[in-house]
């Protein structure tokens, strides 16, 4: 299914000339209005004029968190307030948060963008989507609630936590639809059993999880637990919120809406760009915004871009899910971590919980690496001797994967929650 087919199929050739007379745009656009960019194109010597190619992108300079939040609120908005319908901002836990604003225009794009994501994991006008997401500052709740009433769907906006509420009116509403995290995805399927509820009762058909890194073992549970299709989505605030990219129901990596979004992959720390195909951090430039585009915004996310055609038919190229962020990865004794790859092993392990926490300390002249794993309430309740073989088990298959030995703590279910279905994954003391 298709929900602007025109768009989504059309020939490169039609895309990159469209994305070049959007790209000529909002240079000017930002030049003529955002005093940041102003100063930077003047101090790089840049004429906003001067545009004639996509590769000329690589002469504009990047934006970074740190710019959006020293321009806070309104800094990097390119229209009047007056012109600006809605206002949210990032979550973030440090520093102010990053201010983005929305013209009426700009709604309906949006609207527009999270349909097509809803469309293509498979949701239509029959639907009733339960959004449990945070309807607050974040743009998750929003962004997906537009989209989904564009559609027809019928939407059912309950905000995010009290897992077993969730159940109940996932139960007598018939949800056809839900979207959440992965994490409080899998906090559902953990509640309906313990209610002793029967999956295959529910109504349930398709999952949208995204605003937080998982893996294709945690999906392959999500589905299996909840017995749904279950695909990814990507956004993020700054440039817009959900609507970036998505998965279509055949998931093999994420629609990027070439349209509206211009994307690069680049090497973090050299900040050239990459080989399509080579994990890199993804970096977006805005096409379409009118309250406040942003040029060539460093994401920190890592991923690889997928340039061959899909089943599905759509043309925009594909990008992989989100395997960490720069300012995630962890350095110990010389080698580089990730914590999807510590996800991934402790996915095969039964017992295991889908919650973990890295934590790197200095002790002397030497790194250590502990991770805590929640495990299942009965492991509690087994003999000593039972619980560490699952803390070696784990330990071992640990090594196998990172390739360095690190100390393993099992800790009760819910122990590592910060707030419902997700956890902040990587403590460093070395930074402090």
């Amino acid at each position: 299914m298709y929900w602007e087919a025109v768009s989504e199929c059309m020939s490169r050739d039609e895309l990159e000339q469209l994305q070049l007379e959007r790209l000529q745009a909002t240079i000017l656009r930002v030049y003529m209005n955002v005093p940041f960019y102003r100063k930077k194109f003047e101090e790089l010597a840049i004429d906003p004029d001067s545009f004639r190619s996509l590769n000329d992108l690589s002469k504009l300079p990047f934006t970074t968190k740190d710019d959006l939040r020293d321009n806070y609120p309104y800094g990097f908005f390119a229209v009047p307030l007056r012109e600006v319908v809605r206002l949210q901002a990032s979550s973030g836990t440090t520093g102010k948060p990053t201010v983005v604003g929305y013209t009426r225009n700009d709604i309906k794009i949006w609207s527009n963008l999270t349909a097509r994501i809803l469309t293509s994991g498979g949701i239509s006008q029959s639907d009733i989507v339960q959004i449990a997401f945070d309807y607050g500052l974040f743009t998750g709740a929003f962004g997906l609630h537009y989209g989904a009433e564009r559609i027809g769907a019928s939407v059912i906006p309950i905000s995010s936590g009290n897992a077993r509420r969730q159940v109940k009116i996932m139960q007598d509403f018939k949800t056809t639809a839900l979207v959440c995290t992965p994490g409080f995805a899998l906090m559902m399927a953990d509640t309906i059993q313990e209610l002793g509820i029967n999956v295959n009762s529910l109504s349930l058909k398709y999952g949208l999880c995204g605003a937080e890194q998982w893996s294709e073992s945690m999906r392959n549970e999500i589905q299996e637990k909840l017995k749904i299709i279950c695909t990814d989505n990507y956004g993020l605030s700054e440039v817009m919120g959900p609507g970036v990219a998505g998965e279509c129901i055949e998931r093999k990596g994420l629609h990027i809406n070439e349209d509206h979004f211009l994307v690069e992959i680049i090497d973090p720390e050299t900040l050239q760009p990459i080989p399509v195909g080579s994990v890199g951090e993804l970096v977006i430039t805005t096409l379409t915004r009118e309250a406040n585009p942003i040029i060539r915004f460093r994401t920190r996310d890592l991923t690889s871009l997928i340039s061959e055609p899909c089943p599905c038919g759509r043309t925009f190229r594909r990008m992989t899910r989100v395997i960490g962020r720069t300012d995630d990865m962890i350095k110990v004794k010389g080698i580089n971590i990730f914590p999807s790859q510590i996800e991934a092993v402790l996915f095969e392990i039964e017992g295991t919980e889908p919650h973990y926490q890295l934590i790197v300390d200095r002790k002397g002249s030497e790194d250590e690496l502990k991770v805590l794993v929640e495990v299942s309430e009965s492991m509690f309740f087994d003999q000593m001797k039972k619980q560490r073989e699952l803390v070696e088990l784990i330990r071992k298959r640990l090594f196998n994967e990172i390739g360095i030995s690190l100390d393993v703590k099992l800790v009760e279910k819910k122990t590592l929650q910060q707030s419902e279905g997700k956890v902040k994954k990587v403590i460093d003391y070395r930074k402090k």
